[in-house]
């Protein structure tokens, strides 16, 4: 159980898991691992339902749009709404009408998924024509990329227009036997080609996505849970937002990592270790915890 990952749920941990209004949960490898849904999913979201507790679904892969994950959603029998859903491609528009509002045009290295997304909110793609300059573009994870249009985006990022990646990972997680480059990757190349790094890197670890939902539901920090398997994104994020990181260890994480990154952290204090706040072996076990900290007379 949690107590034995955490030496003793203390009572500043319990505390701090008692003012949680809103969970958000990492997809792959926290609420389902590739295609297959954790048969705990189901009853943890809806134990969050019947006690108040809000959740959102964050996931660094750009190449979907949002009503595509939501289909993704349906078909393992998770019934969500747009308002359940935030993304990497979602983190880029809102950064971009933040910080460039007078954008419309824009260079994309992304699929098509990913295009109709930016076409949704209000923005026009440029074509791979020296003459058709954007207002801002934006590297992702392109698996329909053609080398005129890598050439193009290193153009553009040579030319100083303002730059944006939609997430870091250098590859894709897959069970087939290819490497999927993924927006780490292609930012690298342009960079190499050029000199020139994105102005910003979205996704987890960047807390621009955990600040979005923070915005979207009016939270503070210390009211999000986020829960995910991996410490660099995940817990990474979490801290970097000043919220609660929860490590769940259905997924990518085992419990020997976690200790490690955890015993690092205390004997180096090195800020490059992001310990979780808390260890669970999964999203249940979350829902336990949460249920007991929210209801003092309820026992494990």
């Amino acid at each position: 159980m949690t107590a034995n990952y955490n030496t003793v749920l203390d009572p500043v941990l319990k505390a701090r898991l008692s003012k949680i209004k809103h969970v958000a949960l990492d997809m792959d490898g926290t609420i389902y691992l590739g295609n297959t849904l954790f048969p705990f999913t189901l009853d943890f979201l809806k134990t969050l339902s019947d006690n108040g507790i809000g959740y959102s679904f964050l996931t660094n892969n750009p190449t979907r749009s949002v009503h595509d994950y939501l289909e993704k959603l349906a078909g393992m029998g998770i019934s969500a709404t747009e308002e359940n859903m935030y993304t990497t491609s979602l983190a880029a528009i809102d950064y971009i009408k933040t910080h460039f509002p007078s954008a419309r045009r824009l260079f994309l290295l992304g699929t098509p998924s990913m295009a109709r997304q930016f076409g949704e909110a209000g923005f026009e793609e440029c074509s791979d024509d020296p003459d058709d300059i954007p207002d801002v573009l934006v590297g992702s994870f392109d698996m329909t990329l053609t080398y005129s249009r890598l050439c193009r985006a290193a153009w553009w990022a040579s030319q100083g227009v303002p730059y944006i990646a939609t997430n870091p990972d250098k590859v894709c997680p897959t069970s087939e036997r290819t490497v999927l480059v993924d927006c780490g990757s292609i930012c690298k190349c342009i960079e190499h080609a050029t000199g020139r790094k994105p102005d910003i890197t979205l996704g987890k670890p960047d807390p621009t996505m955990l600040e979005g939902i923070l915005h979207r539901h009016g939270l503070a920090p210390d009211e999000i849970a986020m829960a995910g398997d991996r410490i660099y994104t995940d817990i990474a994020m979490a801290h970097n937002a000043g919220a609660f990181g929860v490590l769940v260890l259905s997924g990518e994480t085992t419990l020997e990592t976690a200790l490690a990154v955890k015993r690092e952290s205390e004997k180096e204090k090195d800020p490059e270790f992001f310990p979780p706040d808390l260890i669970v072996r999964d999203i249940a076990e979350l829902g336990e915890l949460l249920l007991s900290c929210r209801n003092p007379t309820w026992t494990l």
